[in-house]
């Protein structure tokens, strides 16, 4: 993850040191703790940093959940630092009233510069300002909504609902996760540009600019957790190992990508509007023509699409195996809706919605974000941060603050979200502000895909859990293990079997 080549980056030629107090460290204490970082002369907290590589998110959560204000500054070589926070207003601060003041930065930009271009989510300053309004006008068209729905409810019943009978019926083991990816990835891929990758067929098969785009986006992440960020650069520099596969893939991305944009165009200049309404159609019915332009936002959006849905629905489910008593409830609100629930019946599935908010309470799909500090400036909480700084909020840490949810923050409970009318019996949702619950971003940068991915996310779940059970195979007292890059995952897959109802109907 990208913070902790931040934290770890200048301090090669001190290696030598790191390897003295490395020695010294573990004769002192057998594990990092977290209420108490060490801080070294000249290497900082390097020694705690790389001794927690391998959970570096549950790591960071700990320092902000043992930290009274929430927020923890982290000490890197030679005097620089990172600041943490899980801190409400230090987030609202961020995000919203001193927005101008907190930018993606040139750090974030140079290593996605490859992959993602000048899009929407590599982007400040005027080009963001511009892209977003062109975005926002888009997704907020009627006619988007309804084409999203179609394309989702085509694969849901013709793609996703089979495969599953098909396991169910075979009693055969699916890596449930690889499942989701693969139907959210042909769903993004069919709204961004009207292109089907046909990713999710019974053969599973390795569509060839689904593997491009897996390892553009996998590469580049990488990047973020590199030690030494020279080492990327040099590779690149050279055309070798990684960076020359990272090349290739965005290359193969790129080009797919803008033959389907020329092909628009071309098709544009024999009629006044195109009459597919995916994304790339919307900007180029609306003036929108500059082939590098459209490419970039085109493929942010695919990222945005591809990873974040897949990930807050394997987690979700995994909870519900976890708690059958939450399964009831939803299946109870599913069975009174239709088979192929409309928009307004989707809308009022608020146990589902607050399940899926607690799920992600829990299991962030980007457990951290970080902005860099434009001009010195001071937080609510009195933390000091100086031009240059990365200053980083932490969704993950966010929700399992006491102060934020309550003593009974570790349960996973839906009916935190829900307030009953006690006249009708009836639940109504009660969204908790996105300061305290930044998992859609906030402020100018909140999501734009929000209601499109609780809209996925809900026709997903009603599909699946009115026909089938979602059973994982793990041993007894099994957990998963939380992961990130770019987006959270589960760590080595999620392996179910499926489960036809009885009572189905």
């Amino acid at each position: 993850m990208f913070e902790f080549s931040l934290l770890l980056s200048p301090f090669l030629f001190i290696l030598p040191l790191l390897f003295f107090f490395f020695f010294i460290r573990t004769k002192s204490s057998s594990s990092p703790s977290a209420s108490a970082l060490r801080c070294y002369p000249i290497i900082g907290s390097s020694l705690e940093i790389l001794a927690n590589l391998n959970r570096r998110v549950q790591w960071t959560s700990d320092l902000i959940r043992a930290s009274p204000s929430a927020t923890v500054v982290i000490h890197r070589c030679l005097g620089t630092r990172v600041v943490l926070t899980g801190n409400p207003s230090n987030v609202q601060h961020i995000l919203k009233t001193h927005f101008h003041n907190y930018h993606k930065g040139q750090f974030f930009r140079i290593i996605l510069s490859d992959f993602l271009g000048g899009g929407i989510f590599n982007a400040d300053g005027d080009n963001w300002k511009f892209q977003r309004q062109v975005s926002s006008h888009e997704f907020n068209t009627k006619s988007l909504r309804k084409f999203i729905e179609t394309v989702v409810d085509a694969e849901l019943s013709d793609r996703l609902i089979p495969i599953l009978s098909t396991a169910a019926a075979n009693n055969s083991v699916l890596d449930f996760q690889d499942i989701l990816q693969r139907f959210a990835f042909d769903n993004i891929c069919k709204i961004a540009f009207g292109y089907d990758p046909d990713y999710l067929l019974p053969s599973l098969p390795q569509a060839k600019f689904a593997v491009a785009f897996e390892d553009a986006a996998r590469i580049s992440s990488e990047r973020f957790t590199l030690i030494l960020p020279i080492v990327w650069k040099l590779k690149r520099l050279m055309g070798v190992g990684s960076e020359k596969r990272l090349k290739l893939a965005v290359a193969e991305v790129r080009e797919f990508a803008k033959n389907i944009v020329r092909e628009k165009k071309e098709e544009l200049k024999h009629k006044s509007s195109l009459d597919s309404t995916d994304l790339l159609s919307r900007f180029l019915s609306s003036g929108h023509s500059d082939e590098d332009f459209i490419t970039d936002i085109v493929i942010s959006f695919i990222l945005a699409g591809r990873d974040t849905t897949s990930a807050a629905l394997t987690w979700f489910f995994w909870l519900l195996f976890k708690h059958p008593d939450v399964e009831d409830q939803i299946l109870n609100e599913i069975n009174e809706k239709s088979e192929l629930p409309v928009f307004d019946e989707v809308k009022d599935m608020v146990y589902t919605h607050a399940s899926l908010c607690e799920s992600m309470r829990f299991y962030p799909p980007v457990p951290v974000d970080s902005k860099e500090v434009v001009s010195d400036d001071v937080l609510p909480d009195g933390t000091v941060v100086k031009k240059g700084m990365r200053v980083t909020y932490h969704p993950y840490a966010m929700g399992r603050l006491e102060e934020l949810w309550g003593s009974d923050w570790p349960e996973f409970r839906p009916e935190r979200w829900l307030q009953r009318d006690p006249d009708t019996e009836k639940w109504s949702f009660v969204a908790r502000d996105p300061y305290t619950y930044p998992v859609f971003q906030a402020g100018p940068r909140i999501c734009l895909g929000k209601e499109m991915a609780f809209l996925q996310m809900k026709r997903v779940v009603a599909g699946v859990l009115r026909r089938f059970q979602v059973v994982p195979v793990v041993e007894d007292g099994g957990e998963p293990v939380y992961t990130a890059d770019l987006a959270a995952k589960m760590k080595g897959g999620f392996l179910v079997r499926i489960v036809e109802r009885a009572d189905r109907g």
